[in-house]
C-alpha cells in the first residue's frame, strides 16, 4: 500500500511538465490563485490511476489522483501529500489543508452508499468532527435529502446528464444550516460531482470524477 502511494506520488511530480504546466498543483498554489488545471481526455485517460479535478474554498482548480483504496475510502492525494478521502463520493476526511474535517460516524447509514434509492425526504445523522481556525470542533449533523431533477455537465469534452440530489444539513447546537450537492450517474447510482464543506457551511470543496476507480 505505501508502495502505491509512493508511485503515484512519482507519477504526479514527473508529470508537472511543460507541456502540462499544473498537473499535480498542490492545494496551498490551488488556494493562491494560479491558473486552472485543464487536462486534454488523451492526457487523463493516459494516466494510470483513477482521477479527479478539485476546487477547494472556490480557488483553482486542481488535479489529483487515487493513492490507495482502503474498506471502502479512496485516498486521493497531490503532489505535496495533501489527501482528501471520499466513500461513496462523500468527503470523510483530509489532509493538509488549512482547516481538515477529521472524521463523520454513522457512514455505514450514509444513503449515499445506495444513492439509487434516495427518495425526497431522506433522512441520515452522524457527528462530524473537524477544525474550523485550527480549533477543534465537533457537532450532531441532520441531512434531509431532496430530488432537484437531471443536469447535464461536460466533462472532458463529453456531456453526461445526472440526477442531483440536494442535502439540507441542520447543525442545531450550532444554529447553522447548509447545503451539499451531489450528481448521481443513472446507471450506477456512483457520484460524479460533489459540492460539499469540511466544515458546516465552511471551506467548501468541489469534486469531478475525471477516471473513476473501478475496484
Amino acid at each position: 500500500m505505501r508502495y502505491l502511494f509512493m508511485v503515484v506520488l512519482c507519477f504526479l511530480v514527473a508529470a508537472c511538465s511543460q507541456s502540462q504546466k499544473g498537473i499535480g498543483e498542490t492545494f496551498k498554489l490551488a488556494l493562491f490563485g494560479t491558473p486552472d488545471v485543464e487536462l486534454t481526455p488523451e492526457q487523463v485517460h493516459d494516466v494510470p490511476y483513477a482521477s479527479i479535478y478539485v476546487r477547494v474554498n472556490d480557488g483553482s482548480q486542481i488535479f489529483m489522483v487515487l493513492a490507495y483504496a482502503e474498506n471502502g475510502d479512496l485516498k486521493w492525494v497531490s503532489r505535496d501529500k495533501a489527501m482528501l478521502v471520499t466513500r461513496s463520493g462523500r468527503l470523510v476526511k483530509t489532509l493538509g489543508l488549512p482547516d481538515n474535517l477529521l472524521e463523520v460516524t454513522n457512514l455505514a447509514s450514509d444513503p449515499l452508499a445506495h444513492a439509487q434509492r434516495i427518495t425526497d425526504g431522506t433522512e441520515w445523522t452522524r457527528t462530524q468532527s473537524w477544525t474550523e481556525d485550527k480549533q477543534l470542533r465537533s457537532a450532531t449533523l441532520t441531512s434531509r435529502f431532496s430530488l432537484a431533477g437531471t443536469e447535464t455537465i461536460t466533462v472532458l469534452n463529453a456531456p453526461h446528464a445526472y440526477r442531483v440530489l440536494n442535502e439540507d444539513v441542520t447543525v442545531t447546537e450550532l444554529n447553522i444550516h447548509y447545503q451539499n450537492r451531489f450528481w448521481i450517474e443513472p446507471g450506477t447510482g456512483a457520484v460524479r460531482k460533489a459540492q460539499q464543506f469540511v466544515g458546516p457551511g465552511t471551506l467548501p470543496i468541489e469534486t469531478i470524477t475525471l477516471n473513476p476507480y473501478k475496484p
